[in-house]
């Protein structure tokens, strides 16, 4: 999908509401345009994800993802025919909300949990989300709930 036009057109009303100022307002307008283009661009992107995240939940089968592939966005659609999963793990919370959640990982990692996701032929959002599921919901024995993995503590305060 093709981001542009709709960029285009984003930036034909911010000249035309500028328009009416005159030619100093029209020019500041211009490279306002050109200046949040790259900003409105993700906005569209996550705009996209979300959309297909909504639609995936709906669906109860097939996946919808959001693809860069450049500067462009594909919606891939994959279809599940694999026997049924069992039941999943009951959530940690009854129903409620959505959040987001922004998550920096390597790129080696990040590869990682592609190919994860598409063995299993489902989402990185949805492999990500059953992982964190399993790793808060199950606590190793070793680990008392609430607990740090690594075992070390770090209390106090700092004083700039």
């Amino acid at each position: 999908m093709d981001l542009t036009p709709y960029l285009e057109s984003l930036r034909g009303d911010l000249s035309a509401a500028a328009a009416p100022g005159g030619p100093e307002t029209a020019r500041a307008a211009e490279l306002l345009s050109h200046a949040i283009e790259a900003s409105a661009r993700l906005a569209l992107l996550q705009a996209l994800s979300d959309a297909a995240a909504e639609i995936t939940t709906r669906l109860h089968g097939p996946v919808v993802d959001v693809r860069l592939r450049g500067r462009e966005a594909d919606l891939v659609v994959s279809h599940i025919d694999a026997e049924p999963e069992p039941p999943a793990a009951a959530p940690l919370l009854d129903g409620g909300d959505l959040a987001r959640l922004t998550l920096r990982m390597p790129e080696a990692l990040k590869s990682h949990v592609e190919q994860a996701a598409a063995a299993e032929g489902v989402s990185v959002n949805a492999w990500l989300v059953r992982a964190v599921t399993a790793a808060a919901g199950r606590p190793t024995p070793e680990q008392p709930p609430g607990r740090n993995r690594s075992g070390k503590r770090i209390t106090g305060f700092a004083q700039a």
